[in-house]
Protein backbone atom coordinates (compact mmCIF):
# COMPACT_ATOMS: atom_id res chain seq x y z
CA UNK A 1 0.00 0.00 0.00
CA UNK A 2 1.10 3.50 -1.19
CA UNK A 3 1.35 6.71 1.31
CA UNK A 4 1.51 4.50 4.37
CA UNK A 5 4.00 5.47 7.25
CA UNK A 6 5.86 2.04 6.92
CA UNK A 7 8.62 0.85 4.28
CA UNK A 8 7.02 -0.66 1.73
CA UNK A 9 7.49 -4.41 1.72
CA UNK A 10 11.01 -5.89 0.49
CA UNK A 11 11.17 -9.28 -1.09
CA UNK A 12 13.42 -11.69 0.71
CA UNK A 13 16.63 -12.57 -1.05
CA UNK A 14 15.62 -16.23 -2.37
CA UNK A 15 12.39 -15.09 -4.23
CA UNK A 16 14.31 -11.79 -5.68
CA UNK A 17 17.29 -14.56 -7.17
CA UNK A 18 14.45 -17.13 -8.21
CA UNK A 19 12.45 -14.05 -10.31
CA UNK A 20 15.65 -12.49 -11.64
CA UNK A 21 18.19 -14.14 -13.28
CA UNK A 22 21.90 -13.37 -11.86
CA UNK A 23 20.76 -11.11 -8.93
CA UNK A 24 22.36 -11.16 -5.57
CA UNK A 25 26.02 -10.90 -6.94
CA UNK A 26 26.58 -8.18 -3.90
CA UNK A 27 24.86 -10.11 -1.38
CA UNK A 28 28.14 -10.09 1.10
CA UNK A 29 28.33 -7.31 3.21
CA UNK A 30 32.31 -7.11 2.99
CA UNK A 31 31.48 -5.62 -0.54
CA UNK A 32 29.35 -3.08 0.08
CA UNK A 33 30.16 -0.06 1.75
CA UNK A 34 26.06 1.20 2.13
CA UNK A 35 25.04 -1.48 4.36
CA UNK A 36 24.67 0.47 7.37
CA UNK A 37 22.54 2.71 5.72
CA UNK A 38 20.52 0.17 4.61
CA UNK A 39 19.21 -1.12 8.18
CA UNK A 40 15.48 -0.23 8.60
CA UNK A 41 14.92 3.14 11.21
CA UNK A 42 11.69 4.12 12.29
CA UNK A 43 10.07 7.36 10.33
CA UNK A 44 9.04 9.12 12.70
CA UNK A 45 5.65 9.39 11.11
CA UNK A 46 2.94 9.74 14.02
CA UNK A 47 0.13 8.56 11.58
CA UNK A 48 -0.16 4.94 9.64
CA UNK A 49 -2.37 6.37 6.51
CA UNK A 50 -2.53 10.41 6.34
CA UNK A 51 -4.97 12.47 6.68
CA UNK A 52 -6.27 12.93 2.79
CA UNK A 53 -6.83 16.70 1.64
CA UNK A 54 -10.65 17.21 0.56
CA UNK A 55 -11.32 17.03 -2.93
CA UNK A 56 -13.39 20.31 -3.62
CA UNK A 57 -13.73 19.46 -7.50
CA UNK A 58 -13.03 16.58 -9.57
CA UNK A 59 -9.27 16.77 -9.58
CA UNK A 60 -6.35 15.24 -12.48
CA UNK A 61 -5.68 12.32 -12.22
CA UNK A 62 -3.19 10.15 -13.48
CA UNK A 63 -4.00 7.09 -15.11
CA UNK A 64 -1.01 5.17 -13.69
CA UNK A 65 -2.64 6.18 -10.03
CA UNK A 66 -5.37 4.51 -8.05
CA UNK A 67 -6.25 7.75 -6.41
CA UNK A 68 -4.71 11.24 -5.31
CA UNK A 69 -1.72 11.66 -2.93
CA UNK A 70 -3.09 12.62 0.03
CA UNK A 71 -1.88 16.44 -0.35
CA UNK A 72 -2.25 17.87 -4.01
CA UNK A 73 -2.48 21.60 -5.17
CA UNK A 74 -5.61 23.88 -5.42
CA UNK A 75 -4.54 27.12 -6.46
CA UNK A 76 -6.26 27.45 -9.69
CA UNK A 77 -9.18 24.77 -10.58
CA UNK A 78 -9.60 24.13 -13.90
CA UNK A 79 -11.69 25.64 -16.11
CA UNK A 80 -12.50 26.94 -19.90
CA UNK A 81 -10.74 25.51 -22.50
CA UNK A 82 -7.83 25.44 -20.90
CA UNK A 83 -8.81 22.94 -18.08
CA UNK A 84 -10.90 20.69 -21.23
CA UNK A 85 -7.51 20.21 -22.21
CA UNK A 86 -6.21 19.21 -19.22
CA UNK A 87 -8.88 17.07 -18.07
CA UNK A 88 -7.89 15.60 -21.28
CA UNK A 89 -4.77 14.87 -20.90
CA UNK A 90 -4.97 13.77 -17.76
CA UNK A 91 -7.73 10.97 -18.82
CA UNK A 92 -6.28 9.83 -21.98
CA UNK A 93 -2.82 9.82 -21.85
CA UNK A 94 -0.04 8.23 -19.71
CA UNK A 95 2.61 10.57 -18.31
CA UNK A 96 4.97 8.63 -20.00
CA UNK A 97 3.93 9.61 -23.51
CA UNK A 98 5.23 13.01 -25.15
CA UNK A 99 0.94 13.87 -25.82
CA UNK A 100 0.50 13.62 -22.20
CA UNK A 101 2.92 16.70 -21.45
CA UNK A 102 2.55 18.36 -24.63
CA UNK A 103 -1.03 18.67 -24.32
CA UNK A 104 -0.08 20.29 -20.74
CA UNK A 105 2.16 22.54 -22.62
CA UNK A 106 -0.97 23.84 -24.81
CA UNK A 107 -3.39 24.06 -22.24
CA UNK A 108 -0.70 26.56 -20.33
CA UNK A 109 -0.71 28.86 -23.51
CA UNK A 110 -4.50 28.77 -23.78
CA UNK A 111 -4.54 29.21 -19.75
CA UNK A 112 -2.33 32.70 -20.68
CA UNK A 113 -4.64 33.59 -23.70
CA UNK A 114 -7.68 33.08 -21.98
CA UNK A 115 -6.43 35.55 -19.02
CA UNK A 116 -5.37 37.88 -21.58
CA UNK A 117 -9.24 37.92 -23.28
CA UNK A 118 -10.56 37.96 -19.95
CA UNK A 119 -8.15 41.34 -18.54
CA UNK A 120 -9.82 43.23 -21.42
CA UNK A 121 -13.20 42.50 -20.15
CA UNK A 122 -12.26 43.99 -16.98
CA UNK A 123 -11.58 46.89 -15.27
CA UNK A 124 -7.94 46.68 -15.59
CA UNK A 125 -6.80 45.26 -18.79
CA UNK A 126 -3.31 43.66 -19.45
CA UNK A 127 -0.98 46.57 -20.65
CA UNK A 128 2.11 44.42 -22.72
CA UNK A 129 4.18 47.71 -22.45
CA UNK A 130 5.22 47.50 -19.20
CA UNK A 131 4.04 43.94 -18.23
CA UNK A 132 6.40 42.32 -21.20
CA UNK A 133 9.65 44.01 -20.47
CA UNK A 134 9.61 46.48 -22.88
CA UNK A 135 9.57 49.44 -20.88
CA UNK A 136 12.50 47.99 -18.53
CA UNK A 137 14.20 48.08 -22.07
CA UNK A 138 14.38 51.51 -22.55
CA UNK A 139 14.91 52.87 -18.46
CA UNK A 140 17.30 50.54 -16.94
CA UNK A 141 19.42 50.19 -19.78
CA UNK A 142 18.40 47.48 -21.58
CA UNK A 143 20.71 47.47 -24.95
CA UNK A 144 23.83 47.53 -22.86
CA UNK A 145 22.91 44.68 -20.52
CA UNK A 146 22.75 42.85 -23.86
CA UNK A 147 25.39 43.54 -25.65
CA UNK A 148 28.15 44.73 -22.90
CA UNK A 149 28.38 41.25 -21.57
CA UNK A 150 29.32 37.84 -21.61
CA UNK A 151 25.93 36.07 -21.49
CA UNK A 152 25.33 32.71 -22.63
CA UNK A 153 22.06 33.45 -24.49
CA UNK A 154 23.31 36.34 -26.55
CA UNK A 155 23.14 33.60 -29.65
CA UNK A 156 19.23 34.27 -29.53
CA UNK A 157 18.27 37.54 -27.81
CA UNK A 158 17.45 39.14 -31.20
CA UNK A 159 14.17 36.94 -31.53
CA UNK A 160 12.96 37.93 -27.39
CA UNK A 161 11.32 41.21 -29.07
CA UNK A 162 9.60 38.92 -31.55
CA UNK A 163 8.34 36.62 -29.11
CA UNK A 164 7.08 38.94 -26.96
CA UNK A 165 5.62 41.55 -28.71
CA UNK A 166 4.93 39.74 -32.31
CA UNK A 167 1.53 38.25 -30.62
CA UNK A 168 0.39 42.11 -29.37
CA UNK A 169 1.18 43.63 -32.52
CA UNK A 170 -0.55 40.70 -34.45
CA UNK A 171 -3.23 40.96 -32.32
CA UNK A 172 -3.61 44.32 -32.45
CA UNK A 173 -3.19 44.25 -36.51
CA UNK A 174 -6.50 42.31 -36.65
CA UNK A 175 -8.42 44.15 -34.44
CA UNK A 176 -7.10 46.84 -36.30
CA UNK A 177 -8.50 45.60 -39.54
CA UNK A 178 -11.83 44.21 -37.99
CA UNK A 179 -12.81 47.30 -37.00
CA UNK A 180 -11.98 48.72 -40.48
CA UNK A 181 -14.30 45.98 -41.89
CA UNK A 182 -17.06 46.95 -39.51
CA UNK A 183 -16.40 50.83 -39.81
CA UNK A 184 -16.73 50.15 -43.84
CA UNK A 185 -20.07 48.29 -43.34
CA UNK A 186 -21.79 51.00 -41.01
CA UNK A 187 -20.86 53.60 -43.92
CA UNK A 188 -22.40 51.70 -46.32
Amino acid sequence: MTYTADHPPVPSSEELRARIPGWGADLDPADRPSVPKLRPEPTGAHWDFPERQPEKWPRERSIEHKFLTPVFGTSTPPRGLSGAIRKYSYARHSEGKAAHWLLLILADRVDAVEHHLQSFVSLRPDNPFTETGVKSEFTHNGLAARTDTKRVDRNHMWIDPILVGGPWLVSALVAGRGIKKIATRVRR
